[in-house]
């Protein structure tokens, strides 16, 4: 082992919408975690890996903590959320610019049992109406948290480098987990699905996100790699709306699909999709388990 190798592990833990996925695909340089508007896009344990000479961060995106819903998929998306700050090296508790609110003093209250190894990663900047609000903010959380390691960011667009340089100087000394060439620890299959889960989400309305899943029934990788895969609502009328006029929305959400496996795969893909009827199956631990929504 190269003596001057470091390496650790990285938690973005933060409540809904607030960017943690964005962030980690800015910094991976590869979209390895889906990302929508919607809240409570990501919903499991994603290892997301960024080697940079001697140095490899192994980041932990999280689904985004929320109060107020209590249905066994939103238990099961907490309970992940606040597992990941076990074991780490490193925790970003990634906020929105000037938003402190109950979900944040919540989110606190269990994280700042590890202040030794937590820093606060304040998203979004770009939105601002003014940058006169940014350092009264930081004043605040400064005062609010007790703690000085605080990094403004637009996952987007600025200041990624001041936070890169603070989590690789962070990492302690340890021998690289994975090859320099790696950015993800996850299955094909599991990225195909949340790939087309992704474009269900972006052409539907506000309520079937939460209501639609997706799984790979066939991957079957030869010349051209064929992928057979099932979305499953909760409601007939769900499945009238994914479904669309004359076939039309799923058409689309395959061809948007499609495009992006193609891009992850280098290779063509024959994708074929169908809809499916799970009453209830987000109250639903056994069918949560069926589906994939385990421990991680």
């Amino acid at each position: 082992m190269d003596r001057n190798q470091k390496t650790g592990f990285v938690t973005l833990i933060g409540k809904t919408n607030v960017g943690k996925s964005t962030l980690l695909n800015k910094i991976i340089d590869q979209k390895i975690s889906i990302t929508s508007r919607k809240p409570q896009t990501t919903r499991h344990r994603l290892l997301g890996i960024k080697t940079k000479d001697t140095s490899q961060a192994i980041f932990v995106d999280t689904p985004g903590y929320h109060i107020g819903q209590k249905r066994a998929l939103n238990k099961h998306m907490n309970k992940v959320a606040l597992g990941s700050m076990e074991g780490v090296d490193l925790i970003l508790f990634v906020i929105e610019a000037t938003r402190w609110a109950q979900e944040e003093e919540e989110l606190f209250s269990r994280l700042k049992f590890h202040k030794d190894k937590l820093l606060i990663v304040i998203n979004k900047i770009d939105k601002l109406k003014s940058k006169n609000e940014l350092l009264p903010f930081i004043e605040f959380l400064r005062l609010e948290t007790g703690l000085d390691k605080i990094i403004p960011i637009s996952a987007l667009k600025s200041n990624l480098n001041t936070l890169e340089s603070e989590i690789f100087e962070f990492l302690p000394i340890g021998k690289h987990l994975y090859p320099a060439d790696q950015v993800a620890d996850t299955t094909l299959r599991f990225m195909a699905s949340e790939i087309i889960r992704e474009k269900c989400i972006t052409r539907v309305g506000d309520e079937i996100p939460y209501r639609l899943t997706c799984m790979i029934d066939d991957f079957i990788e030869e010349e051209i790699i064929h992928i057979n895969a099932t979305i499953f609502v909760e409601k007939e009328s769900q499945k009238g709306i994914l479904i669309g006029e004359s076939g039309n929305r799923l058409k689309s959400i395959g061809i948007a699909a499609r495009k992006d496996l193609e891009k992850l795969l280098s290779k063509k893909v024959m994708l074929k999709l169908w809809v499916k009827v799970k009453k209830d199956w987000t109250d639903n631990q056994a069918l949560l388990s069926s589906m994939g929504y385990k421990g991680d």
